[in-house]
């Protein structure tokens, strides 16, 4: 099993969450969305690169896709993503009505 199969699950479910959010009338907030995106995608290459540089991680190459950021495999960057879909959505999903 690659890394990305397990990655598929997570987005989905994080895409489908979000997809509901915006059903209900969650407003779309992109511009907080998009900083909030590139902030975290810039610390994941950060901390990914110096966890596996200093050898705290490593990662079979025959389960990754092979496209690096550094040292750090495009499959770790699917984290940051699902939660920047899923957490926005959960907000406004579970926020008391008013």
């Amino acid at each position: 099993m690659t890394y990305w199969l397990i990655n598929a699950p997570f987005l989905a479910i994080a895409a489908t969450v979000l997809a509901i959010a915006v059903w209900r009338g969650a407003p779309p907030a992109v511009l907080p969305w998009v900083v909030a995106f590139f902030v975290m995608m810039i610390l994941t290459a950060i901390f990914d690169n110096a966890i596996i540089g200093f050898g705290l991680v490593d990662y079979n190459d025959a389960l990754i896709s092979g496209i690096r950021l550094g040292l750090a495999p495009l499959e770790d960057f699917a984290y940051p993503l699902a939660a920047l879909l899923m957490i926005p959505a959960l907000w406004h999903l579970l926020a008391p009505k008013k």
